[in-house]
């Protein structure tokens, strides 16, 4: 195999994401990488917030299938968007370096506002119920409002007043290279990530998975596998998709993990908090610990009332 085709979703970010990889790929192993622009189920419905569409794989599933068809050789995901557990016959290949993992507030240019500063009644803009519940919980004062679209478009419509700040991931902000567009990062002691936020997935189909150890073994980062191994064991013992109000930050160090994860109800009123820590090496395990924490407390019966039919 000397040349791949690498399926990634069409947005500005996906494909800087991919390209990123493509060329890592290049360099690393010498292999010749050509994008293929996917069309996801997430991508198609911008009309309604992610949690009321509901199910999982939205922004994975058509790359899934074009993998198994044989289409493609290799999916670049964000990470916080791929389901626990793959569908037959995939397996994640690699796991490159995380990029920042936190949140962040983007206001107006120049306006120099914070969180805090905020004015209340301020119209914050998220398409996360995660970071709605973490906003509410610290500012319930605050007007959440769902927002869909690229990252370019979520700014211009901060910039245009539709919004007087909008919350989302840093990495995306960083790949980008529109640093200067954070007005504050938010602290992941008291305001955790989604899992897997900030790490790339790199899917291949399960029996190529040996032949495509030559470059996915340059592109694997051992400690940031076994953090969002950590924070999506979370998620798998919750059974809870990635758009459900879960955080939880793995942080490696010298071989050991630490893990912490937070489960919150949509409105901010009620949130249940537990940490751990383990190896590196039962990631998986120490997730399991965690979320038996977060059950013990009370998360089961938050995200039942989350998953509750609505009337």
């Amino acid at each position: 195999m000397t040349s791949l085709r690498l399926g990634t979703r069409g947005s500005l970010l996906a494909t800087t994401q991919s390209g990123t990889v493509a060329e890592a790929i290049r360099t690393e192993a010498g292999f010749d990488v050509e994008l293929v622009i996917i069309k996801t189920t997430g991508d198609r419905i911008q009309d309604r917030p992610l949690a009321e569409i509901g199910g999982r794989g939205l922004f994975t599933r058509e790359l899934d299938e074009a993998l198994l068809e044989g289409t493609i050789d290799l999916a670049v995901h964000s990470l916080k968007d791929l389901p626990t557990v793959l569908p037959d016959g995939l397996a994640l290949a690699a796991v490159p370096e995380r990029e920042d993992s936190r949140d962040v507030l983007i206001a107006p240019k120049g306006s120099g506002l914070t969180f805090e500063s905020l004015p209340p009644g301020a119209r914050i803009g998220t398409g996360s119920l995660r970071r709605q519940a973490l906003a509410l919980g610290h500012r319930p004062d605050l007007a959440m409002a769902p927002i869909r679209g690229n990252l370019d478009t979520r700014l211009r419509k901060v910039d245009e007043g539709e919004y007087d700040a909008i919350l989302l991931a840093a990495a995306g902000v960083r790949r980008l290279g529109w640093t200067e567009r954070i007005s504050e990062a938010m602290d992941p002691g008291g305001w955790l990530p989604a899992p897997g936020q900030g790490a790339l997935a790199i899917v291949v189909r399960e029996d190529d998975l040996e032949r495509s150890r030559e470059w996915a073994d340059r592109l694997e980062h051992a400690p940031t596998r076994a953090a969002v191994e950590a924070e999506r064991s979370v998620l798998h013992r919750l059974e809870a998709g990635c758009q459900l109000p879960v955080g939880a930050l793995g942080i490696p160090y010298g071989g050991g993990m630490r893990l912490r994860a937070i489960v919150a109800s949509p409105d901010g009123t009620r949130a249940v908090r537990a940490e751990a820590s383990g190896t590196e090496a039962a990631a998986w395990e120490l997730g399991e610990v965690v979320a038996d924490r977060l059950l013990t407390m009370g998360a089961d019966r938050i995200l039942e009332g989350i998953r509750a039919p609505r009337p």
